[in-house]
């Protein structure tokens, strides 16, 4: 049975991803062609932000992460930065109830601490409003960055150690997994990268390790609702091998069937 008949799409729901991470590049040279301020650029993203939202709910997709503030970002001019603040404050107010309405549950993750009060206080309204929804978990990344992300769960196991809850023997990747953002969510199965760039930026280092990448050359305030059923169904036609042969994983779906 087909997931949905919209969007362009005929996809079983086992060969859909559980859960999507996306960098949502493109904004600043979308404006810049329209001969637009940068800002006008993030604005207009946050309506495909939406729109993914919404799609992804209706797909049944369990999690999507979206890459909306890197550590990194500090280095944008101050103008910008302070913005961009603006912004995620405004769209907080303005989206959550919505949000809430359609049982999403919104987390953020990375190092708050040095973002305004102001917007902390309303990322925390924010999540405590939605965080007993049962349906799709949206995890916005903000001030966040994968290798933060290692060495936060490092800091964690380290103090373990020290206090001899842990023996150094007992540091195993599944126990560093269990202390990184994301923790209680299966890793991305597909890694989505707009605006033509071709790297994962330091994001979700630890849990992209195995994830499908799909890169397209579209701005992101472009990257609608069709650009994102091609993406998936670019994922639907791959084989995950997880270190398997290609005959072993064709055996083991076989056997699934029968």
């Amino acid at each position: 049975m087909s997931a949905t008949k919209n969007y362009n799409l005929d996809i079983p729901k086992e060969k859909l991803p559980r859960h999507v991470a996306i960098i949502m590049d493109g904004n600043g040279r979308w404006a810049e062609q329209r001969s637009l301020p940068r800002f006008s650029g993030h604005r207009a993203g946050v309506e495909t932000v939406r729109s993914v939202v919404q799609m992804s709910g209706e797909l049944g997709i369990q999690a999507l992460t979206l890459f909306a503030f890197s550590s990194e970002n500090w280095r944008r001019p101050k103008k910008e930065v302070g913005l961009l603040m603006d912004l995620f404050l405004t769209a907080l107010g303005r989206e959550v109830k919505q949000l809430h309405e359609t049982g999403v549950q919104l987390r953020v993750i990375g190092d708050l601490t040095l973002f305004p009060e102001k917007l902390q206080k309303r990322i925390e309204k924010s999540v405590q409003l939605t965080k007993d929804n049962a349906g799709l978990v949206v995890n916005i990344a903000a001030n966040y960055g994968g290798k933060w992300d290692m060495a936060q769960a490092a800091r964690k196991i380290a103090k373990q150690v020290e206090q001899g809850e842990l023996s150094s023997d007992e540091v195993t990747e599944e126990l560093i997994e269990q202390n990184l953002s994301l923790n209680d969510l299966p890793n991305p199965d597909l890694f989505i990268r707009t605006g033509g760039e071709q790297r994962i930026s330091n994001f979700l280092v630890w849990q992209l390790a195995y994830s499908e990448l799909y890169f397209t050359r579209v701005l992101w305030p472009d990257f609608d609702r069709d650009e994102y059923a091609k993406a998936i169904t670019s994922f639907a036609a791959r084989q995950r091998r997880f270190g398997q042969t290609g005959a072993q994983i064709l055996e083991q779906e076989q056997r699934d069937h029968a």
